[in-house]
């Protein structure tokens, strides 16, 4: 009994350890280096907290620039992806009733002019970000409805593009494109 019983409590006690202590204290050290500090980024806007920087949220009013479907419905409480694969019948009715909507919201673009980001849920389902032609596409709608001209739109989103730190392809944060609306 001896030979099993100490070899497990030892291991009990180092998982207890590295666990409880070790692992959160490394996880706490490296959120430390990121800009934030591990805390929510918080947008704000004319002195009001209006959102998270990296938390989608749903826009459905015509006069705003439209966010990626999220999977979780914008609950940030449950972050999902839809778990549905492009053959699946189900899925493939969500992303027709998406473009569907779309095309009703925004006449004139046509079908194959929507960008997949407009259509399809991110893997979280809380993706803040919208590709630039996601948001490029959506212009002649706000346009109509603000009285803004294309080219004052157009500037704008140009002047929320950002780019990962890491590279990767150029985005647009939906709630700050429209704060600034």
């Amino acid at each position: 009994m001896k030979t099993y019983l100490f070899p497990a409590l030892k291991l009990t006690l180092l998982s207890i350890v590295f666990f409880s202590v070790i692992y959160p204290a490394v996880v706490w050290g490296i959120a430390q280096l990121s800009p934030t500090k591990g805390n929510v980024a918080w947008f704000e806007h004319k002195g009001k907290v209006v959102g998270a920087k990296l938390i989608g949220q749903s826009f459905t009013q015509d006069q705003y620039f439209q966010s990626r479907p999220s999977a979780a419905g914008y609950n940030a409480a449950s972050s999902v992806g839809s778990n549905k694969g492009p053959t699946n019948a189900d899925y493939l009715k969500e992303v027709q009733a998406r473009i569907d909507t779309f095309l009703v919201h925004n006449p004139g673009i046509p079908k194959n002019q929507i960008p997949a980001d407009l259509v399809t849920a991110s893997g979280s389902g809380l993706d803040p970000d919208l590709s630039v032609q996601g948001a490029l596409v959506q212009i002649p709608r706000i346009a109509r409805i603000r009285h803004i001209s294309e080219e004052q739109l157009q500037q704008l989103v140009k002047n929320h593009t950002q780019r990962s730190f890491i590279g990767g392809v150029e985005t647009v944060n939906v709630l700050a494109l429209n704060a600034s609306l």
